[in-house]
């Protein structure tokens, strides 16, 4: 792979994935960002040194965290006032996906700094794609609370969703999380995403009692993990029912008459039956 270390980017912001764990997975386009930027800004220097030393990339590098951001982002913004090109990596993936970077971006934006985003490896779209559960409708959930109590009551926020959930989570606190779905989900269809893109890489996929058995067997658990929850099916075939209506009555009549039409046939809310007929009505 040929990469320009010459080419010329506009002065602004530059919101830069890297790779999960394949250091293959990233664009020709990053790498010349990154090689030609005046500053990389990241969590952990001495992990994006690895990526940076493989591509043989000499860009200085600037730690920005959530523990030093208030401190820091004064020295990023006065660079890019200074129309100097600064990329925005996270350890891996995609920056701002569970991470505080967007309080440097809405900075940028009261202050009218150009920011652009250079897409690419996420490892929440990676499990998704991995785990074969309904991609229609799906939510990120981030990372859940570390104590059961907590993260009970974060999970019935969701309990009730007809979508497909998605979880952050670390090894250790891996049973306990599963566990607890088993209590506010049932006994749903579960995939644990482990080690996406790695050597070692494991996607386990059944219902949420039979993967705390396989997990429980083993004697330790390590790597980064995703968990994708399929939806309720009662929420689900609701789901379901509601775009059979409104696809039927869309045939015959506006958005706002199908609607009324399907509110009155089937008491949900009207906001809901709303947002649902604008998102057909605009996939057709």
């Amino acid at each position: 792979m040929e990469i320009n270390r010459k080419k010329s980017f506009s002065p602004g912001l530059y919101v830069t994935a890297t790779p999960i764990g394949n250091l293959g997975d990233i664009t020709v386009r990053a790498l010349e960002l990154l090689s030609t930027a005046d500053l990389i800004a990241c969590e952990d220097k001495r992990v994006s040194a690895k990526l940076l030393s493989h591509y043989d990339i000499k860009t200085p590098l600037i730690a920005y965290h959530d523990h030093n951001a208030r401190s820091v982002m004064p020295t990023l913004i006065a660079k890019l006032n200074d129309d100097q090109v600064v990329a925005l990596i996270s350890d891996a993936g995609t920056p701002l996906i569970s991470d505080p970077g967007y309080k440097l971006i809405n900075e940028c934006q009261q202050q009218n700094i150009a920011v652009t985003s250079l897409p690419g490896a996420s490892a929440l779209l990676c499990a998704l794609t991995n785990a074969g559960m309904p991609t229609d409708h799906f939510q990120f959930c981030g990372f859940l609370p570390p104590k059961t109590t907590a993260r009970k009551k974060e999970l019935e926020k969701s309990s009730k969703l007809g979508t497909t959930l998605i979880y952050y989570e670390s090894p250790k606190r891996l049973l306990g999380a599963l566990s607890d779905m088993r209590d506010v989900f049932g006994n749903r269809e579960v995939a644990v995403c482990r080690e996406l893109t790695k050597l070692y890489e494991e996607v386990t996929k059944d219902n949420i009692e039979n993967v705390i058995a396989h997990y429980e067997k083993k004697p330790s658990i390590k790597g980064e993990i995703v968990i994708v929850v399929g939806p309720s099916k009662e929420e689900r075939d609701l789901v379901n029912e509601l775009d059979d209506a409104l696809l039927k009555a869309l045939e015959k009549l506006s958005v706002r008459e199908a609607v009324a039409a399907v509110t009155y046939m089937t008491g949900r809310k009207r906001k809901e039956v709303y947002k649902r007929a604008l998102e057909i009505a605009g996939n057709g």
